[in-house]
């Protein structure tokens, strides 16, 4: 169980990015796929090839942000439908990372990662390892927090709310989802680079079907810690993530298969989204925003 909330709390850099645009930014990217695997390919490529794992994290987090950028690019410039704009880029990034990588599987058990010092002194599976890893989604958290109180943040929030607007007032709307898509994606693939150093390995397949984790973190912690604050919400965002992970270790515990975990993914994001249509879930308003994103792309 401690490992899962290890995993819940690196993953939750990875909801985090998902929330900037499907809360934020109310668009549904599907680059996450794509970028996740890109960020561990390039962070694992790296490392073997003698970069600092300091330096090939960075990196990893800027080549996210390029595969945001084109998503965002293909949307505002190309005038292509958001979703389609995500899954051109998701499945373009196949083929580069693969690429970037040379194979479809790069171990990092024998390299020096960022996780190799825990590892060592014997911290992973235990508080120490909890508490390093609770401090960096929560730097992450703070970042983005501060961020999005920012004007530009500010911006990039009213862009999300009612685009038609904040565009009245001279703000580039297109500018704002490109930056929001990269960043976003950039959170993407830095938590990528983390889980390759931490599972000791990049594989080509590791992204498939993370969008369904990253919505099913957002969406539990909406559900469950749900405020209109940004700091709140965004701290829902972290505790949601780690208590998915607790999930699907209880449903492995309790005798489900491994290639079963996408299924309950799927299972617990259509209760969440279908829940807000009862009375009794209505006020809880992170939830509606989420529907309406995931339902309706903008063209």
């Amino acid at each position: 169980m401690i490992t899962a909330v290890e995993l819940g709390l690196i993953y939750a850099i990875m909801a985090l990015g998902v929330y900037l645009t499907f809360r934020i930014l109310n668009f549904p990217d599907l680059t996450v796929d794509g970028s996740f695997t890109t960020g561990a390919g390039v962070a694992a490529i790296s490392i073997i090839n003698g970069m600092p794992p300091v330096m090939a994290t960075i990196l990893a987090f800027i080549a996210g942000m390029a595969a945001g950028a084109v998503t965002g690019l293909l949307h505002t410039k190309g005038k292509i439908n958001g979703l389609l704009a995500g899954i051109l880029t998701m499945i373009a990034l196949y083929s580069i990372n693969l690429r970037i990588m040379g194979k479809s599987n790069l171990p990092l058990l024998r390299e020096e990662t960022l996780i190799t010092p825990l590892r060592e002194a014997g911290m992973l599976g235990g508080i120490g390892a909890i508490a390093i890893f609770l401090l960096v989604a929560l730097a992450v958290k703070v970042i983005m927090d501060w961020f999005l109180h920012t004007d530009i943040g500010l911006a990039m929030q009213a862009t999300g709310d009612n685009e038609q607007m904040i565009r009245s007032f001279g703000v580039s709307t297109d500018n704002q989802k490109i930056l929001g898509l990269s960043l976003s994606n950039g959170l993407v693939a830095l938590c990528g680079a983390f889980i390759a150093q931490y599972q000791g390995f990049a594989d080509i397949g590791m992204g498939i079907g993370l969008i369904l984790a990253g919505l099913a973190s957002v969406i539990i912690g909406q559900a469950i810690f749900g405020s209109r604050l940004i700091w709140i919400a965004s701290l829902a965002v972290v505790l949601g993530s780690v208590l998915y992970r607790v999930v699907i270790q209880l449903a492995l515990q309790a005798g489900l298969e491994p290639n079963d975990m996408k299924l309950v993914s799927a299972v617990l994001v259509v209760i969440a989204l279908v829940l807000p249509q009862w009375k009794v879930f209505a006020r809880v308003g992170g939830l509606g925003k989420m529907k309406k994103s995931l339902m309706g792309a903008k063209g």
